[in-house]
């Protein structure tokens, strides 16, 4: 006996939308969950994406348009004089050989060189945070970047961003920048790999200065003293970054002091922006290029003046009352005589911000952003489900709804972001 196969047409396939709705037991639940979970993946996978490539998008952008602004400064200002030579010529200083059976005098070359008298500080447009001040070169790693003025999260998504509270590049003091490692351009990604001797180029309104790297060291976060002038005879340049890569747990610091012989004439250390000066101290007669001098307020222990920076907040909140930590009494701390400006430098240092100190949901006006984009793309994916349901076919609902979900995913995404600290 044959097995006899049935030779009538085969049943049509009932789409989607034409069968019945399925009855809400556990496996109509179960379903929910999985697809639920897959959706929440494909957008954590897409919020990642945007996170490395997303924001250098932003940057690169940012980056265009602050050269411009740049170039047209440059052209603005008046030119640099170039690089100065050596002021001492080569000298040589006769020594004895330490051999015991030869005494030949050997004569060694003082290749020491005078570092020039600084020049007086330049006439420079009154910057604020967020302008181009700056662009920096790490010919070893390829890097090229444009410096901002300012270390907030709005001026880090731009570019390297320079500590206000630090002296400029190209003059004496410690120069500080920050820059991000893994994301908006990743402009200090590899700064682990810079070896002593490399090159780090600045090149500002007042001339081109080359900095060489001197070490490099791990710090904490609250390590802030790293960016602090210890000689304010020379020019060096501190870069800080977060540490290690792709987390903020620690700070990378690279640190560098300047070539004298290959740059432009030093500047004297002028902050015209940031920390507040003395105005009545500079030569400056229109005072255009610093900020209005710190408040004074009496010290209710000694009646005597006690400068206070007004737009540095001591961290914690208010000005600082304590070096150390410890009580300012009088004009003593542990019986040791201390004046006016130890105290005023003293609330400075406690006042510098680590960029990348943020915490979570630091910026809290950007949940109203997210709660907006979050519910427009609500309202587009239900907008292309009943579309699907319509036409009774899932790919005219796709098509109507993709550019504009795209659309909304990446404003939803670049404001949830602001709710991150800085590097994660």
């Amino acid at each position: 006996m044959s097995d006899v196969q049935p030779t009538g047409p085969r049943p049509k396939r009932v789409r989607k939308f034409d069968r019945p709705s399925p009855p809400h037991d556990w496996r109509w639940w179960v379903g929910g969950v999985g697809k639920t979970l897959i959706a929440t993946g494909l957008l954590l996978f897409g919020f990642v994406a945007y996170q490395l490539w997303g924001t250098g998008i932003e940057t690169a952008r940012a980056q265009n348009a602050l050269g411009n602004e740049f170039e047209a400064l440059l052209a603005a200002a008046p030119p640099t004089s170039p690089a100065p030579a050596p002021t001492t010529p080569p000298s040589s200083t006769t020594v004895t050989d330490g051999a015991p059976e030869a005494s030949t005098p050997v004569s060694v070359p003082d290749t020491t060189t005078t570092v020039p008298a600084p020049a007086p500080p330049p006439s420079l447009p009154p910057i604020s945070e967020g302008d181009p001040i700056a662009r920096i070169e790490i010919p070893r790693l390829g890097v090229g970047k444009w410096v901002v003025a300012g270390v907030e999260k709005s001026d880090l998504k731009n570019g390297p961003g320079h500590y206000p509270e630090t002296p400029l590049p190209g003059q004496l003091g410690n120069a500080a920048i920050a820059g991000h490692r893994t994301t908006f351009g990743q402009p200090f990604f590899d700064i682990d790999k810079l070896d002593n001797g490399d090159e780090i180029i600045l090149t500002t309104l007042t001339g081109r200065f080359v900095y060489r790297v001197t070490g490099q060291q791990i710090v904490s976060p609250s390590d802030y003293q790293v960016i602090a002038t210890t000689d304010p005879t020379k020019a060096t340049l501190t870069l800080t970054t977060c540490h290690p890569k792709y987390t903020a747990r620690q700070r990378l610091i690279v640190s560098a002091e300047l070539d004298v012989e290959a740059s432009s004439p030093v500047g004297e250390s002028m902050i015209n922006y940031g920390r507040p000066i003395d105005t009545a101290a500079t030569d400056d007669p229109d005072q255009s290029n610093v900020v209005a001098a710190p408040a004074t307020t009496e010290d209710p222990d000694t009646d005597s003046a006690v400068t206070v920076p007004t737009d540095q907040p001591a961290i914690g909140g208010s000005p600082a009352t304590t070096i150390d930590g410890e009580q300012i009494d009088g004009e003593q701390i542990d019986g040791e005589q201390i004046d006016d400006a130890q105290i005023n430098d003293a609330r400075f240092n406690e006042g510098i911000a680590d960029a990348f100190a943020d915490g979570w949901f630091s910026d809290p006006s950007a949940n109203g952003q997210v709660a907006l984009w979050g519910l427009l793309l609500a309202v587009i994916g239900v907008v292309s489900y009943l579309v699907s349901r319509k036409a009774k076919r899932d790919w005219v609902g796709l098509l109507v709804g993709v550019g504009p979900f795209v659309v909304t995913l990446y404003f939803f995404f670049q404001n949830a972001n602001r709710l991150l600290p800085p590097n994660l």
